[in-house]
C-alpha cells in the first residue's frame, strides 16, 4: 500500500527547463519527504495536507493549487482559451507580466508549463490563459523515417512548443527498427507518441514487453488508419515518407478517414 502512495520521480522530458518556482522536481522532492515522514509514522492522514492546501484560493510560490476548469473556447484553429474558477470572489493579484505555472497529467505523464493569464490581474472568481495544441501525424515506412525525426527533435527542443505528436513506423520485423534508443527517448516526452507495424511478424510475443502496447503486427490498412487518426485530439496534419505504392495507400486511407489533401504532405 506505500509503494502505491509514493511519489514517482519525474524524467526529464516531464521539466520545461525554464527555471520554474517551484519546478517539478522541486514538488517531487517535497511530496517524497511528506510520504516518508508519513510511512515512518505509518498514518496515512499526514499524506492529505497537500490536498487541504489545495482549497486555498491564495496561489503559494512553494506548491500547487488546484482550480476547476469553467470552460474551454477555441478561438483559431489550435489555440484555445481556458478559464479557471477560483473561489468566491477571489483574484490571483498578478503583477504586470507575472506568469503562473500551470501542472496536469497528458498522456500519462505529469507536465507543467509556465502562461502568462490573458484576464485582468483583479479578475474576480476566476483566470484565463491561451494554450495553443497543434497536431502531426507521421506515417513513415523503413528509411522514410529520417525527414520526420529533425522534426520531432525540433518539437521537443523548444520548451514553448506544445504540438502533440503521433509517429507511426512501419517496417518488416521489429529487428529492422532503425534507432530504437532515440525512438524510445522522444516517446517519452509528453507530447510525442510512437506506434510500430510490422508487417513480417506474426506475434508480439517475442517483443519486449516495452514495445507491445504500441505495436501492431501485420500491415498499415484502413480499418487502423481510421483508428489512429480517431485517437488524435483533433484532425491532425500528415506527413508521409515511403515509398510510391506506400505514398498512395496512405493517401487512400487518410481520405477514408476523414483527412483531406490539402491536409496532407508527402516527401
Amino acid at each position: 500500500d506505500w509503494l502505491a502512495l509514493k511519489p514517482q520521480e519525474p524524467s526529464p522530458s516531464q521539466c520545461c527547463g525554464s527555471g520554474c518556482k517551484p519546478c517539478i522536481y522541486d514538488v517531487y522532492e517535497k511530496e517524497l519527504a511528506q510520504w516518508e515522514r508519513a510511512k515512518a509514522k505509518q498514518d496515512k492522514s499526514l499524506l492529505m495536507e497537500k490536498k487541504e492546501q489545495s482549497s486555498n484560493s491564495e496561489l503559494n510560490p512553494d506548491t500547487f493549487t488546484g482550480f476547476n476548469i469553467i470552460s474551454v473556447e477555441q478561438l483559431t484553429e489550435d489555440t484555445y482559451q481556458y478559464k479557471f474558477e477560483l473561489p468566491g470572489n477571489s483574484s490571483l493579484q498578478l503583477s504586470l507580466g507575472q506568469h503562473i505555472v500551470l501542472r496536469g497529467v497528458v498522456n500519462g505523464l505529469e507536465v507543467q508549463r509556465a502562461y502568462t493569464p490573458i484576464s485582468p490581474g483583479n479578475a474576480e472568481g476566476y483566470f484565463e490563459v491561451l494554450m495553443k495544441h497543434g497536431e502531426l501525424l507521421m506515417l513513415a515506412s523503413g528509411t522514410g523515417l529520417a525527414p520526420m525525426l529533425p522534426i520531432l527533435q525540433s518539437i521537443t527542443d523548444d520548451e514553448e512548443d506544445e504540438t502533440f505528436v503521433t509517429l507511426v513506423g512501419c517496417f518488416c520485423t521489429f529487428d529492422k527498427i532503425y534507432l530504437k534508443p532515440l525512438l524510445k527517448d522522444l516517446a517519452g516526452y509528453w507530447n510525442i507518441r510512437i506506434f510500430y507495424i510490422l508487417s513480417q511478424e506474426t506475434s508480439l510475443e517475442k517483443l519486449p514487453w516495452s514495445y507491445q502496447e504500441n505495436t501492431y503486427t501485420g500491415r498499415l490498412n484502413e480499418d487502423l488508419m481510421k483508428t489512429i487518426v480517431n485517437s488524435c485530439r483533433r484532425r491532425p496534419f500528415v506527413l508521409i515518407c515511403g515509398s510510391s505504392a506506400f505514398n498512395e495507400d496512405m493517401s487512400r486511407y487518410l481520405k477514408a478517414a476523414g483527412i483531406e489533401e490539402n491536409s496532407c504532405f508527402v516527401f
